[in-house]
């Protein structure tokens, strides 16, 4: 790819986002869940988003939010970096544990709510502009390093990735979680449905295939969507890390909002919840810093 179509295809990205902003309502970038209007940057629009951002996760929480993947009693008073805080739920919760938080996005929106939010929370912590691909920070800085449903909207994964193992301590730890391309969702909705039934991969190439129906599809998808797999994952971290471990996080499938309801019920949940553990659309990558 060229320096100019790379360029291009990352400005698209950013202006993507900064116009629908990751808010976890009914419609990608407006402050409305399940039909309830909210106001930006208030109280309630944050507490309205964390439940809702949480019932999406629910396998996740024990005492504290995702606390059954990330390692909070281990990094108090240590520097955790996350990029892509969105809204700002996680690095809320890593502030309250103690940790020394630094929150990194593209978008301005982002950046904003969560400065709004560490404000009304009484939290501290750096929440700052920057590109993950040029990390604004010094070799082996954090102790932990974090990236939650982010990079697989970059069009230099890569890049990105090994920015986030440069700016990480040896012996720091890190997660990484992108939409996994052995899925079911990727298979049977992108593919099959999308791609063969509805004849879209006659003029659509799977990157577009993949874009159009992952984040934003009630707008026409968003520039860049590609999914991973995990033998990926790995060999992109194998210079960084001897350990890295690579599972899928769900209990569902993550399809029935693209289905009529009573697809749903067709399904056994213990047969659905056995494929969504091999075939799931959520695949987390972590390990240790060489």
């Amino acid at each position: 790819m060229s320096r100019n179509v790379e360029t291009d295809s990352f400005e698209k990205v950013a202006q993507w986002w900064a116009e629908n902003p990751m808010t976890y309502s009914d419609v990608h970038g407006e402050a409305e869940l399940h039909g309830k209007k909210l106001e930006s940057g208030t109280k309630e629009y944050f507490e309205e988003l964390d439940k809702e951002f949480a019932a999406w996760n629910w396998q996740l929480h024990g005492d504290k939010l995702f606390s059954k993947i990330f390692p909070y009693e281990r990094f108090t008073g240590k520097r955790v970096l996350e990029v892509g805080c969105g809204q700002g739920t996680m690095a809320s919760v890593w502030a309250s544990t103690g940790a020394t938080v630094t929150a990194i996005d593209l978008n301005p929106q982002a950046i904003q709510q969560t400065k709004r939010r560490f404000e009304l929370m009484g939290y501290q912590g750096t929440v700052q502009a920057a590109d993950a691909r040029a990390l604004p920070f010094d070799d082996e800085h954090f102790d932990y390093a974090y990236s939650w449903g982010v990079l697989h909207h970059s069009p230099d994964l890569k890049k990105s990735v090994s920015e986030l193992m440069r700016v990480l301590k040896p012996d720091g730890e890190f997660g990484i979680m992108l939409y996994n391309r052995k899925s079911v969702m990727q298979w049977w909705i992108i593919q099959f449905i999308e791609g063969f039934v509805h004849y879209e991969n006659r003029f659509l190439t799977p990157l577009q295939l993949a874009s159009r129906y992952t984040d934003g599809s009630e707008r026409e998808g968003n520039p860049h969507t590609w999914p991973v797999t995990s033998k990926e994952m790995k060999q992109m971290l194998q210079p960084f890390s001897s350990d890295t471990r690579t599972s899928i996080l769900d209990e569902q499938l993550n399809i029935w909002h693209f289905l009529p309801p009573r697809f749903s019920r067709l399904l056994p949940r213990r047969l659905e919840r056995s494929l969504a553990r091999r075939f799931g659309w959520t695949l987390w990558t972590h390990g240790t810093r060489n």
